[in-house]
C-alpha cells in the first residue's frame, strides 16, 4: 500500500506537489547480477536524428532485467523482495525459484514478502501465477500479456493496468484491453493472474519542471509561441488564430483525431472493437 504525501507550500514548486510512499518496498538497492548499465539516447536514432522530441538529461540509472517471458515452469517461486524500479510506473518483486535462479517480476497488487508464485501448464489460478490464456476462466482479471506466443509479454505492463479474458472459441481468446478495445489472442499466449500493482502512481503530482527533468522530459514549447518558419501555428499579431483549418503538427500534418494508422497493418484483423 502507497501512501499519498502533500507538502506545506513553502515553495511554488512544492505548493501542488505530491508524492508516494511505498509502504510495501523492502529494499533500496538492486540485485547487482540482474541489473545492466542504460545509455540514454535522448530520443536520437543510430544516425543522430532527434525521432522523439522532448527527451534528454534525466538522472543517471540501472536497468533492472525483467522476467517478463516468465518461462520458469513448474518451479515455486518466493517473493523475497519488494524493490522500486525508476524505469518504470509499477513496482518490481525479487523472486526466488527453488532451482536457485533469481529474477525480478512484475508486482501484481496483493502479492506480498513469502508468497509463492509459479508458472506452467497447470498451475492454480491465483494472482501472481502465470500461464496459457486457454487455462484461465472466463472473467480473469490479467495482465503481462503475450502478443504472440512464446515472445514474452507486452501488453498490461504499467501500474494499476489490467485486461479481462471475455470468451475463447477456436483456437482463440477474446481479451478485454485496458484501453476497453477487445481483441483476438491466440490462446496459447501467456498471462499473468491479477492487476499490476502501485494503484495510486496516478496520484502523483510533480509540482514543478524540475522534477520531470530529472525523469529526463525536456520543455515543450507551444506552437503559437514560435515564429511562422518554426511552426504552422506561429506568428501574427497577437494571439491570433491560425490561418489554415485545425491543428497542424510542427511539420503540416493535421493533428488532434487525425488517424495514423496504417490501412495495411497486420494487427487490424485482431482487433474486435476499437474505442471511440
Amino acid at each position: 500500500m502507497s501512501i499519498v504525501r502533500s507538502y506545506k507550500p513553502t515553495s511554488p514548486g512544492i505548493r501542488s506537489r505530491k508524492t508516494l510512499i511505498h509502504t510495501e518496498v523492502t529494499r533500496d538497492t538492486p540485485e547487482k547480477s540482474l541489473t545492466v548499465g542504460l545509455r540514454k539516447k535522448a530520443g536520437r536514432n543510430n544516425t543522430g536524428k532527434i525521432m522523439v522530441r522532448h527527451q534528454g538529461s534525466g538522472q543517471r540509472q540501472l536497468y533492472r532485467m525483467i522476467d517478463f517471458a516468465r518461462q520458469e515452469d513448474d518451479v515455486t517461486g518466493k517473493v523475497v523482495e519488494i524493490e522500486y524500479d525508476p524505469n518504470r510506473s509499477a513496482l518490481i518483486a525479487l523472486i526466488q525459484y527453488a532451482n536457485g535462479k533469481r529474477l525480478y517480476i512484475l508486482l501484481p497488487d496483493g502479492l506480498k514478502i513469502g508468497d509463492s508464485i509459479m508458472s506452467g501448464e497447470s498451475v492454480e489460478v491465483r494472482v501472481g501465477n502465470n500461464t496459457k490464456l486457454g487455462r484461465m476462466p472466463l472473467g480473469t482479471m490479467i495482465h503481462n500479456v503475450e502478443l504472440f506466443p512464446g515472445r514474452a509479454a507486452r501488453v498490461a505492463r504499467s501500474a494499476g493496468a489490467s485486461a479481462q479474458l471475455l470468451a475463447k472459441e477456436a483456437g482463440w481468446a477474446q481479451i478485454r484491453m485496458p484501453s476497453g478495445e477487445i481483441r483476438r489472442f491466440s490462446l496459447d499466449c501467456r498471462a499473468t493472474v491479477g492487476q499490476v500493482g502501485n494503484l495510486d502512481h496516478n496520484k502523483e503530482v510533480l509540482g514543478k519542471a524540475g522534477n520531470a527533468r530529472h525523469r529526463g522530459v525536456r520543455p515543450s514549447v507551444r506552437g503559437v509561441a514560435m515564429n511562422p518558419i518554426d511552426h504552422p501555428h506561429g506568428g501574427g499579431e497577437g494571439k491570433s488564430p491560425v490561418g489554415h483549418a485545425g491543428p497542424l503538427t510542427p511539420w503540416g500534418k493535421p493533428t488532434l483525431g487525425y488517424k495514423t494508422r496504417k490501412k495495411k497493418s497486420q494487427s487490424d484483423k485482431y482487433i474486435l472493437k476499437r474505442i471511440n
